[in-house]
């Protein structure tokens, strides 16, 4: 059988287009609240080998396919994959999350950073071919990459942060070598999804987890400027790939994200989605935005809280239902199931023609 993945309730409603119900996915739905996941972690060995693995990484990737009806796949990687490939040594340590061996503590070790090789990165191609020829064919597949300033973060403190005062200390007094690490990561992350879609991805995302810490001047030059930069690039080679921008804390600056030529916004759960979606009108759809703290709760709030997130966008299609960040590790599988269930009897009502 023939499956036109065009056709599909999540591509559909990223263009836009009619679709009988909202589609749902979850951002993180491969990840640590799954036991088989935490299963085939220990097989791994550890987080970093598991993401190299193109056969563990397609199986993570489909397990939450196996659990939940849902309306697209997310590929099972890291956004720190293009830092690690231009040498920066990267690793997990328990309790801290991602460190980096040599991290861009000077401008000559941002002068000396050099644009990784796409070979540095064909674990990551050879799983996206892995999982689309293993998943539902009638499921999109989506590609992400993280945004050139949150993979700036990263790398130039070394490690998460709770104020990045390395990075916002770089930006105000060393602006040309701000500028030229951006720049340089602009590119190789254009070129990484460029290549995810070649490998069978068909749509991306990026992921801008720390643009919410700028002020609104800054948030539009070294965060938004390169996300446009690479949006563009993408659209050049492949205008019908949808791509979506999401910046978490980021809802005050939807209007300015127009411009990059998106197809569709990730909102956060601090954003009203009405007030969103009158302030985009018909130019992009929007993708979010319960609050994941909500899996925590009861079904009955769960059920009451999806409700709420279909009301606030209201009727007619470019919807795409997911939580406003990742879905957590300590929610309990069956409260994701409880959404989804909820999504697909509530939605159908906003969606008559």
């Amino acid at each position: 059988m023939m499956y036109d993945l065009d056709q599909s309730l999540f591509l559909r409603a990223l263009r836009r287009q009619p679709v009988e119900r909202t589609p749902v996915w979850m951002m993180r739905q491969a990840g640590r609240y799954l036991p088989e996941y935490r299963k085939t972690r220990e097989l791994a060995g550890d987080f970093l080998s598991l993401c190299k693995n193109p056969e563990l990484a397609c199986e993570v990737t489909l397990q939450p396919l196996r659990r939940y009806a849902l309306d697209a796949a997310i590929l099972f990687s890291d956004i720190l994959t293009i830092p690690d490939a231009m040498g920066l040594g990267l690793y997990f340590s328990e309790g801290e999350g991602p460190c980096f061996q040599r991290p861009l503590h000077d401008i000559q070790a941002i002068a000396n950073l050099q644009i990784p090789e796409t070979d540095s990165l064909a674990y990551v191609m050879d799983a996206v071919r892995l999982i689309r020829r293993e998943m539902p064919r009638e499921l999109p597949l989506i590609g992400f990459a993280g945004s050139p300033w949150t993979l700036a973060c990263y790398m130039v403190e070394g490690r998460s942060s709770r104020d990045f005062k390395r990075i916002l200390h770089l930006i105000y007094t060393e602006n040309e070598a701000a500028h030229m690490l951006l720049n340089k990561l602009a590119v190789s992350v254009a070129n990484y999804l460029i290549e995810q879609i070649k490998a069978g991805v068909n749509s991306v995302m990026l992921f801008d987890t720390w643009g919410g810490i700028l002020t609104p001047e800054n948030y539009q030059k070294f965060s938004l400027g390169y996300m446009q930069q690479i949006v563009q690039q993408i659209k050049a080679t492949y205008p019908h790939i949808p791509v979506i921008l999401f910046t978490k804390g980021g809802g005050q600056w939807l209007e300015k994200m127009l411009i990059t030529g998106c197809d569709a916004l990730g909102v956060d759960w601090t954003c009203d989605l009405g007030d969103a979606r009158r302030r985009v009108g018909n130019q992009v759809a929007l993708q979010g935005n319960l609050d994941p703290c909500v899996l925590l709760t009861s079904e009955q709030c769960i059920r009451e809280e999806v409700k709420k997130v279909l009301a606030s966008f209201g009727t007619g299609s470019g919807h795409v239902f997911n939580l406003g960040h990742g879905i957590t590790p300590d929610v309990p599988p069956e409260h994701v199931a409880v959404m989804i269930e909820a999504v697909h009897e509530f939605s159908p009502y906003y969606h008559q023609q």
